[in-house]
């Protein structure tokens, strides 16, 4: 019976150009991707590290010397009535904003798109105030909605309807931010409505068709909505996020005002940080802010994922 023939022994010459190989493909991998990790370092990483470590310490804007007070900026937050009602103008700032954009930038869309004539007319009408200067469009509101010269109550008058002072009413000043954003993410909105409506095949029409769902409300809930599932998601959770990052027309508009009664989050941040120069508790403010806005990106991805169909 003769013996199990043994393999060959590798020189180890043999596999060394296998090694040089794959040392240099790792080498250009990390050449490659060594500049952009870098930049996310040093841009994003190292700066949310030291927001987490400021929100410990009683430092002020300015101030040479600092103290680690642990969670104490934490608990004066939360103790804060002033933040309690920033956070909830945001909530509900973003709670009317996100479905009111998505809303009627769908059915803009749907309009364009069943339209012929001026549709390149429409939609850049539509996306002009997406494109526009946020400072800009915010002085061009103020003016708008100035209590004796403004447009809005000039025409209001005119028709014998009531007027108000539209920025300085507390009963008024949110609903007309919530305008404001919502005329502001429109354009965005029905941008990509639009490109997703371009994106559905004709042949699942045609089969609709066939199937009986010849009228357009039964066209738009068996094949229109669900084909876009995809775009709305994505449109949801990018419109929250501009909405929860709202500042530029509460800090050109309102200043929070009248009371608190506009305050929102990003700009309760700025006035502790840069006119209060209380930058330990802005800090606190920030992780706060963080944390509710990726939790809530987290849960909301995760919900409508489940009900996206990607095919």
């Amino acid at each position: 019976m003769s013996a199990a023939a043994e393999p060959l022994p590798v020189h180890p010459a043999a596999s060394s150009p296998a090694r040089a190989q794959r040392l240099a493909e790792a080498l250009a991998g990390y050449a490659l991707a060594g500049p952009a990790f870098l930049l996310l370092l040093v841009l994003f990483i190292l700066p949310v590290f030291a927001v987490f470590v400021i929100a410990t310490t009683d430092w002020q804007f300015g101030a040479h010397s600092l103290n680690f007070i642990g969670l104490a900026n934490f608990r004066e937050v939360f103790a804060d009535e002033g933040f309690r009602i920033s956070l909830a103008n945001t909530i509900v700032y973003v709670l009317i904003v996100v479905p009111g954009t998505v809303i009627l930038g769908l059915v803009i869309a749907l309009l364009i798109e069943s339209g012929r004539a001026l549709r390149a007319l429409y939609r850049a009408i539509h996306f002009l105030p997406y494109m526009a200067t946020l400072a800009a469009m915010a002085i061009a509101w103020e003016a708008l909605l100035h209590p004796t010269i403004g447009l809005v109550n000039q025409t209001l008058s005119a028709l014998g309807l009531p007027t108000a002072n539209w920025l300085r009413d507390e009963d008024t000043v949110l609903p007309v931010l919530v305008v404001i954003g919502i005329w502001q993410n429109l354009g965005f909105a029905m941008v990509l409505f639009l490109a997703g409506l371009k994106s559905i095949p004709q042949d699942l029409y045609d089969a609709a068709d066939i199937d009986g769902a010849d009228l357009w409300l039964d066209r738009l809930r068996t094949v229109t909505l669900p084909m876009l599932g995809p775009v709305t998601m994505f449109v949801v959770i990018v419109v929250a996020l501009k909405a929860f990052e709202s500042f530029d027309t509460v800090q050109i508009l309102t200043q929070g005002g009248p009371g608190h009664a506009s305050e929102v989050l990003l700009y309760t941040l700025y006035r502790e940080s840069f006119e209060y120069l209380r930058t330990g508790y802005g800090a606190s403010v920030t992780v706060v802010f963080l944390a509710i806005v990726v939790a809530l990106t987290l849960v909301q991805a995760r919900i409508m994922d489940r009900k996206v169909h990607y095919q």
